[in-house]
Formats: C-alpha cells, structure tokens, sequence
C-alpha cells in the first residue's frame, strides 16, 4: 500500500487548527444561533462536525473509536474542542494503522467507503468540515456579526492555509 503523503498529512493538521481558530472565536451564545425554525443550530453543526470521525470510525476502525464519546447537540465549547482534539487523534491513528498494516478499511456498508486508500478518509473529513464551516461562516454573518467581527474570523483562518 502507498504511504501516506506528508502534504496530506499536514493538510489533515491544518484542518484541525482551523477548527481550533473557529472555536477559539465562538461565544456559548453563538452555539444557539439557528439559520431558521427547522434548521440546524452552530452548536448542531459543530456536534455533528466533530462527531463526525467517532460515526464513520465505529464501522470503518471501531478499535479506534472506542475512546470517543458521542457529542451532543448542546454540547459546550470545551467540550467541542477536545471533541474534535480526540477525534482527529483517532482518525489520524486509524489510517496510519490501517496504512502500515496494510489492509484497506472495513465497509460495513458495502459501498466502497475508502477502498482505494485509508488516506480517503482524512481527505473526507477536511472536505465535510469545510462545508459546514461554510455554514457555520453565513449563519454568523446571517445572525448579525458586524463586517469586522467576520474578518476576524477569517483572518483567524485563512492564514493557517497559506503558510
């Protein structure tokens, strides 16, 4: 099996200190902030971002998920924070495992998740959280965040992908 490339890798780091910028300039009040009656709330985005790994890593590595804990919708910031710190770890830890063994992950769902290459999955999880802080970014602006307010928060962020 090919080994993992190292611009993957720290790719994959990246993402992680994006998220970690963005929750360093969320306020418990943000959490709340909901694009609409029905629809999901940032606190809900950021669960479901960073329970995201544990999700797909109990059918693909449950070995690796085991010391995860599932993340609730009104979960808090610090919470948030080692949510996603563990859940990279493990993610992270289920593809150099799998790469070094060898082996391709499981697919429970018979559906080819990651059959080509473990690394799939890191490549996954940058993209689907960067489509939800794509959310997360337009529910702020939506809610209210001055035009200053959102440069902060992109200027927290876009250095880290052009260093």
């Amino acid at each position: 099996m090919e080994p993992l490339p190292a611009l993957l890798l720290e790719s994959f780091n990246r993402n992680g200190r994006v998220n970690a910028a963005l929750l360093d300039l969320l306020t418990p009040a943000d959490l709340s902030l909901k694009d609409g009656p029905e629809g999901n709330g940032l606190g809900e985005l950021l669960a479901h971002m960073a329970g995201f790994r544990r999700g797909w890593l109990v059918n693909i590595s449950p070995a690796h998920a085991e010391h995860l804990s599932e993340i609730k919708d009104d979960a808090d910031l610090d919470t948030l924070r080692a949510a996603f710190a563990a859940g990279d770890a493990a993610a992270l830890a289920a593809v150099q495992d799998a790469v070094q063994e060898g082996r391709a992950f499981a697919d429970p769902w018979n559906e080819g998740a990651y059959a080509s290459h473990p690394a799939h999955f890191l490549q996954h999880t940058i993209v689907h959280d960067s489509h939800h802080r794509g959310q997360i970014m337009t529910l702020l602006r939506q809610s209210g965040r001055s035009r200053e307010q959102m440069d902060a928060l992109e200027e927290a962020s876009w250095p880290i992908w052009r260093e």
